[in-house]
């Protein structure tokens, strides 16, 4: 079954920080791997305040698109906290824009 193609995600700048790592588990602990999307997504609505019909503008997408990148990008990051695990930001359907 094919859908319809991902349009890409407006992201304004790469994190200046790419990886997040645990202290104080010993051995290596497991990553999660945070799309550059739903770290824009997170940035935008959790750390700069936006509603979600401004952030999906300000990235180019709907709002119930917005919402769904939200949602995971928060599962994501709770995982990690919970679990002790690295999260690496990378990949997704994106496109940097300034």
């Amino acid at each position: 079954m094919i859908g319809r193609p991902i349009k890409p995600r407006i992201v304004r700048k790469e994190p200046p920080v790419k990886q997040f790592s645990p202290r104080g588990r010993i051995g290596r602990p497991d990553h999660i791997e945070l799309k550059y999307e739903e770290f824009e997504a997170v940035r935008l609505y959790d750390h700069t305040g936006l509603n979600q019909r401004d952030a999906a503008k300000f990235m180019g997408i709907s709002q119930q698109t917005f919402s769904r990148i939200l949602k995971n990008g928060r599962r994501r990051l709770a995982e990690a906290l919970v679990n002790g695990k690295i999260i690496n930001v990378a990949g997704g359907e994106f496109k940097i824009e300034k």
